[in-house]
């Protein structure tokens, strides 16, 4: 069944999620049921104030001794909507989980809305991977963590802005070291990368490059122009210094971002970087055809190839 953005729960997600309420941010009556999750146990925290997450691990991971990769996830929504406990994103997780035998980490970071900076889900994002890394000596909060994470296997994964979020958190990675936590690899499902001219393909005319523009500006990125590095890598002259060794970026043929996609994976080949790079286009689909077409084919085979990138560590 295809995902919609039914109005009343856009306005949940606006006014709501933004609030910091870990326990609203988990809907209710009124809004879409959880899939069931049979294959794996999950639980939601609060990793500090107003910053909350939701921890899946396979029931598979029954040996106490066997140490398994973290993903920590972070769900599109142009800055500005949908949440880690809802669907789609709750279930793209949940069978990435099942098919990948990974722990994952969803993170509700905060909106960049009702009043609320474009840094916020910036600054959460990083928030996460400091509280991830707190548990790498086996001290943190969490026991799951504690437990099962194995800390030199951990992978950031992300679409659309949220894929934007999860390239500048290895950036910030390659700078400002984790302490205990080596971040492996990065997935990047149909990047919102963008800039204030055309690459490629992309359009020329001002009014088909309006959903680009709208998006980051929308979000409060106005003042910073489109030409930030935190919007378009491309300009980045510190690119090289990505935190992590194996990139893999998926594209798809009709989306207006697939060129930003296709050229940040040769900026990454050709300006320094020395990690290995994965490019995988999907002819035909769309934007995040993945959230809306869980059980296509084509969402499968994107599912196995992820799974065996994070095997492959």
């Amino acid at each position: 069944m295809a995902f919609k953005l039914e109005p009343i729960l856009f306005l949940f997600f606006l006014f709501t999620i933004v609030s910091g309420d870990c326990e609203a941010a988990k809907g209710g009556p009124d809004y879409p049921p959880q899939i069931p999750k049979p294959d794996v146990n999950y639980k939601d925290i609060t990793m500090v104030k107003g910053l909350c997450a939701r921890l899946y691990i396979p029931k598979t991971a029954t040996n106490p001794d066997q140490k398994l990769p973290l993903v920590v996830y972070y769900h599109g929504g142009a800055f500005v909507m949908l949440s880690a406990f809802l669907p789609p994103h709750d279930d793209f997780v949940y069978s990435l989980v099942k098919n990948s035998s990974t722990i994952a980490l969803s993170v509700e970071y905060g909106l960049a809305t009702n009043n609320h900076p474009l840094s916020l889900p910036f600054n959460d994002s990083w928030t996460a991977l400091e509280w991830v890394a707190s548990h790498s000596s086996g001290q943190g909060p969490e026991e799951w963590i504690n437990k099962k994470v194995d800390f030199s296997r951990v992978f950031l994964l992300g679409d659309s802005a949220g894929a934007t979020l999860a390239h500048n958190m290895a950036m910030k990675a390659g700078s400002k070291k984790l302490k205990g936590l080596n971040i492996n690899g990065i997935v990047l499902i149909h990047p919102y990368f963008w800039g204030s001219k055309p690459i490629g393909h992309e359009p020329k005319e001002a009014d088909k490059r309006a959903e680009g523009d709208a998006t980051w500006n929308n979000a409060g990125g106005a003042s910073l122009g489109l030409d930030n590095p935190l919007v378009n890598p491309l300009v980045d002259p510190k690119l090289a210094s990505l935190g992590c060794s194996k990139v893999l970026v998926f594209i798809a043929g009709e989306d207006i971002y697939r060129d930003r996609g296709f050229y940040y994976c040769e900026a990454l080949r050709t300006n320094g970087w020395k990690g290995k790079v994965e490019l995988v286009e999907t002819p035909g689909e769309k934007h995040v055809f993945h959230l809306t077409e869980p059980n296509s084919k084509n969402t499968q085979d994107m599912l196995r190839r992820i799974s065996s990138f994070l095997s492959n560590a």
